[in-house]
């Protein structure tokens, strides 16, 4: 199951797991619309390819939560 992280590593915009516009690698890293197309869906973690994040539904996230966990560094 995906983790689901609330933001982008980027630039720390939110990303709600319900919502699309989320990009992930196979690392789960994950990075807004605009920072994926800053990187050309290049992880500037990994080298992974991004791709299209799945969404999850509000009903799925009571019972699989999504992570709370912040991943942007300041």
């Amino acid at each position: 199951m995906l983790e689901m992280r609330p933001d982008c590593e980027g630039c720390g915009a939110d990303l709600a797991a319900e919502a699309p516009g989320a990009f992930i690698c196979s690392f789960e890293c994950t990075f807004c619309v605009g920072c994926a197309e800053k990187t050309d869906d290049a992880c500037p973690n990994c080298g992974g390819e991004l791709m299209d994040r799945p969404t999850r539904s509000k009903l799925s996230q009571e019972k699989y939560p999504a992570s709370t966990k912040r991943m942007f560094k300041t």
